[in-house]
């Protein structure tokens, strides 16, 4: 049983890993000269933030799925929901950073991420309250990041990830 743990609370962080990968580029040049707020939390916090988060939410989806016994039709929605939210925080990065992709589409998938997280925390409450508590500090870190996601894109309006001045 605990490959099922550790399963379920790595999972999060392989979608991590690979925006990470994949926008590594753009952090230190692109984003670097984004106008942003001074409560902006400094760079090297979001790695260690993220592994955190990450770790909590993995943990608690597999608190969830025990519960309910696993993959059962009792599972679909807590589970979708979660799975549904993961992949909006995946896709985030891409969002922000790629060039194809604007802040504006960063902001509207963090606001739809947000609802998410929300409607998983509640669907999870009576299954199991740990697993909701879990959740918490990944809700304030978004409450956050979405603050700081409309600031950046209100101060910002002209910038595009792979355009330097």
């Amino acid at each position: 049983m605990w490959t099922h743990t550790v399963g379920f609370t790595v999972l999060p962080h392989v979608g991590g890993f690979l925006g990470w990968f994949i926008n590594r580029k753009e952090i230190p040049g692109w984003y670097e000269k984004l106008k942003k707020p001074s409560w902006c939390p400094p760079r090297k916090l979001f790695p260690v933030a993220w592994t955190v988060l990450y770790t909590g939410m993995g943990y608690a989806s597999y608190l969830v799925w025990n519960d309910l016994g696993g993959w059962s039709s009792k599972a679909v929605v807590p589970l979708g929901l979660y799975g549904a939210q993961l992949a909006l925080n995946w896709a985030w990065p891409p969002f922000f950073f790629v060039t194809v992709f604007s802040l504006l589409q960063a902001l509207i998938d963090i606001l739809f991420l947000d609802g998410l997280v929300i409607g998983t925390m509640c669907s999870w409450y009576r299954i199991n309250k740990i697993a909701t508590l879990l959740m918490v500090p990944y809700l304030g870190w978004l409450a956050m990041a979405t603050c700081l996601t409309i600031r950046i894109w209100k101060d910002n309006p002209e910038q595009k990830p792979g355009k330097s001045e």
